[in-house]
C-alpha cells in the first residue's frame, strides 16, 4: 500500500510545484509587461501634452538640443480660434523666459537665461514663439516699462527687411546649443514683422536692433535654420561693407 501512494504523493508535490513556478512566473512576466507599458506611456506622452499640464514648469529638461530632427524641420501653421492648449503653450513660454531672466526662480530651476523661445525648441513643431528682451537703462535709472520687447507670436512672418545686414558684436547663443560657437550671425539690420496673438487678432511691428536679432533668431527656428548656419565658415568674423556690428 505505501509502495503505491508514494509515488502518487511524489506527483501532486511534481503538479503543485509546477503550477506554483509557472504561476509566479507570469505574474512575474505581467508586473515587467506593465511597467514597460506605463514607461511607454510616459514617454509616448506628446511634448505639448506634458509641457501644458497646469502644474509643469518649463526648464532645461524640456529644451532639445542640436541634433534632434524637430530643430531642422520646418514647423507648421497653428490655425485659429487657437486650442486651448496652443494658448496655454503660449503662455507657459513666456514664464519660461521670465523664470529664466529672475536670479532666484533660474537658480532654483537650473536655467539658463534667455530673451526668446520658439516651440521647436521643446520638440513641438508649431509656428509659435515668445520673445522677452528687457529694457536696459543707465545705472541708476528705473525704465518706465520692464521690458522692450514681450509678445508671444503665432505664425510669425518676416515681410520686409532693410538691405543693410547686421551681427552682434559677442555673438550669438541659443538654449539647443550647449557650446560657444564663435563668429558673426549675419542677419538684417531692421525687419517688419507680421504675427498673430492668441485673440486671433494680426499685429505688424517693426524692429531694428536687438530686438530685431532676437525675432530674426526665433524665426529662424520656426525654420529649420540654426543660428550658427548663418556664420562664414571659412571667415568667421568677416565683415563685408555696410555690416552693422551691434555692441
Amino acid at each position: 500500500m505505501s509502495y503505491s501512494i508514494i509515488p502518487q504523493t511524489k506527483r501532486y508535490f511534481l503538479l503543485l510545484y509546477y503550477f506554483l513556478a509557472t504561476s509566479v512566473t507570469f505574474f512575474l512576466i505581467c508586473f515587467v509587461l506593465s511597467c514597460n507599458c506605463n514607461g511607454r506611456k510616459g514617454k509616448n506622452m506628446s511634448a505639448i501634452e506634458r509641457i501644458t499640464k497646469a502644474a509643469h514648469l518649463i526648464d532645461m529638461k524640456d529644451i532639445i538640443r542640436e541634433g534632434n530632427p524637430t530643430l531642422r524641420a520646418v514647423a507648421e501653421e497653428v490655425s485659429f480660434p487657437l486650442s486651448d492648449q496652443d494658448i496655454i503653450l503660449g503662455e507657459k513660454m513666456m514664464q519660461f523666459l521670465k523664470h529664466s531672466q529672475d536670479p532666484v526662480m533660474a537658480e532654483k530651476l537650473g536655467l539658463r537665461g534667455g530673451v526668446g523661445l520658439a516651440a521647436p525648441q521643446l520638440d513641438i513643431s508649431k509656428r509659435i514663439i515668445a520673445v522677452l528682451v528687457p529694457n536696459i537703462t543707465e545705472e541708476g535709472e528705473t525704465p518706465q516699462e520692464a521690458y522692450d520687447l514681450q509678445a508671444v507670436m503665432y505664425n510669425p512672418k518676416i515681410v520686409s527687411h532693410s538691405v543693410q545686414d547686421a551681427a552682434l558684436g559677442e555673438g550669438e547663443g541659443c538654449l539647443s546649443v550647449d557650446r560657444a560657437v564663435p563668429g558673426y550671425v549675419i542677419r538684417h539690420a531692421r525687419v517688419t514683422v507680421d504675427y498673430f496673438d492668441k485673440d486671433g487678432e494680426k499685429h505688424r511691428i517693426k524692429l531694428k536692433g536687438y530686438n530685431s536679432i532676437v525675432v530674426q533668431h526665433e524665426i529662424d527656428h520656426l525654420n529649420g535654420i540654426m543660428f550658427y548656419d548663418r556664420i562664414n565658415e571659412k571667415d568667421p568674423f568677416e565683415v563685408k561693407d555696410g555690416l552693422l556690428i551691434l555692441e
